[in-house]
């Protein structure tokens, strides 16, 4: 898939204020600091597109990018950020969690993984919550670029080996670094074709 257009469209701070055109969305979350704008900037061609910060946590509204007139990025707040204050935490945790349950234009959810950390408890607790809601996601391990090979594929295998505990099969993954472009096509090229199954399904 081509990315020839990418627009911001809105932010909302509730799931029930999110564009009401019924068009596909892709969204994507992770703990904060995971890379996710920068991911986004990355696959649409567009620096500047979702603000990236040095400072984690600053995604704080669903934000929505019209893809090519024809389906959304969603860029959703992080989790797992001490800093934040006790209400901001509750309140983050209810945008995501109304978005995810209740957005029937959620077509799949991304879920980001630092590649350069071991599993991270936050991280299969909040997957293993997916999968008791039958939320439709895929895992993209981020930053592949920042570590080295050994350390890289030991982190990706334990985090498969505890997902194993509580899935019988786990879903699509994805590796990518933002500097090197590395799984960009990988990871819109199975955008395109859930699109295209949507459509012939309509």
């Amino acid at each position: 898939m081509i990315i020839k257009q990418a627009d911001f469209v809105c932010s909302s701070s509730k799931a029930e204020q999110c564009p009401q055109n019924k068009l596909p969305e892709y969204a994507f979350i992770g703990r904060s600091n995971v890379g996710k704008s920068s991911l986004i900037n990355m696959l649409t061609n567009k620096k500047k597109l979702a603000k990236v910060s040095s400072t984690p946590g600053k995604t704080r509204l669903i934000n929505h990018f019209l893809i090519n007139n024809s389906w959304y990025i969603v860029d959703l707040p992080g989790y797992g950020y001490a800093k934040a204050s006790k209400t901001d935490r509750r309140s983050f945790s209810k945008i995501v969690i109304d978005y995810i349950e209740c957005r029937e234009e959620m077509t799949l959810l991304f879920v980001l993984i630092d590649s350069r950390l071991e599993p991270q408890k936050i991280d299969i607790e909040f997957i293993n919550l997916l999968g008791k809601n039958g939320v439709p996601f895929a895992i993209i391990f981020t930053k592949t670029d920042k570590t080295g090979m050994v350390k890289l594929q030991r982190n990706i295998e334990a985090y498969k080996t505890l997902l194993m505990e509580s899935w019988e099969e786990l879903p699509s993954v994805f590796y990518t670094s933002s500097e090197t472009k590395a799984g960009k096509d990988d990871v819109l090229n199975y955008i395109a074709d859930i699109n295209c199954s949507l459509a012939k399904n309509d």
